[in-house]
């Protein structure tokens, strides 16, 4: 069974930022390896589902023309927005996946220590949404905890091998470390070397 909202809702009650993204070096870390992994400078249209309270949004802002955001706990789609308040093209929902995927079209989804929350059965809903929702040249980017979380359903090795299977395009760039799992897909495999007319 994937993790019920009230866990998230505790997790907000008294704690602006419970996983400590703003203070450890390990999570500032963590998001710059995440958008040095992306491999186009600029997206049209960007989603972010689990948001939490905005730390990574706000770098994901920078990098897009369009970026929806999405929690399921309320306090979280709260500061998130507080946080977004100076991207005009910044959008933050509450919601809860896959029940509630959103409309529309994106040419980057990210992934950003979600998955392990789901169950088997809604992480495959959640990839057959992002499948729909994604631009013919779209991508999907995953960042997941290793070590195992007491109640989550799965764990990061579970996650990106069912992203690997069922998303069925090339994985263009990865970052394996002994904390986290970093990778890229894209339907469009082509390298950036290759982009930029360099080979």
């Amino acid at each position: 069974m994937s993790v019920a909202t009230r866990y998230f809702d505790q997790l907000f009650a008294d704690n602006d930022d419970p996983w400590a993204f703003r203070q450890r070096w390990y999570e500032r870390r963590k998001r710059a390896l995440t958008l040095a992994l992306l491999t186009k400078p600029r997206y049209a249209s960007i989603f972010e589902p689990g948001c939490a309270n905005g730390e990574l949004s706000v770098e994901l802002a920078a990098r897009g023309d369009r970026l929806l955001c999405c929690d399921t706990a309320a306090a979280a789609v709260a500061l998130a927005r507080t946080r977004l308040l100076g991207f005009t093209h910044a959008q933050v929902h509450q919601s809860r996946l896959p029940q509630e995927w959103p409309a529309g079209q994106f040419d980057l989804i990210v992934l950003s220590e979600l998955c392990y929350y789901l169950d088997a059965d809604d992480l495959g809903r959640v990839i057959e949404c992002a499948l729909a929702s994604l631009t013919a040249d779209g991508q999907i980017l995953a960042c997941h905890w290793r070590p195992p979380i007491d109640g989550c359903p799965q764990t990061a090795e579970q996650v990106h091998a069912m992203l690997d299977q069922r998303l069925d395009m090339p994985r263009v760039a990865s970052h394996p470390e002994q904390d986290f799992l970093l990778d890229l897909w894209s339907r469009d495999g082509t390298s950036v070397a290759t982009l930029e007319g360099l080979r």
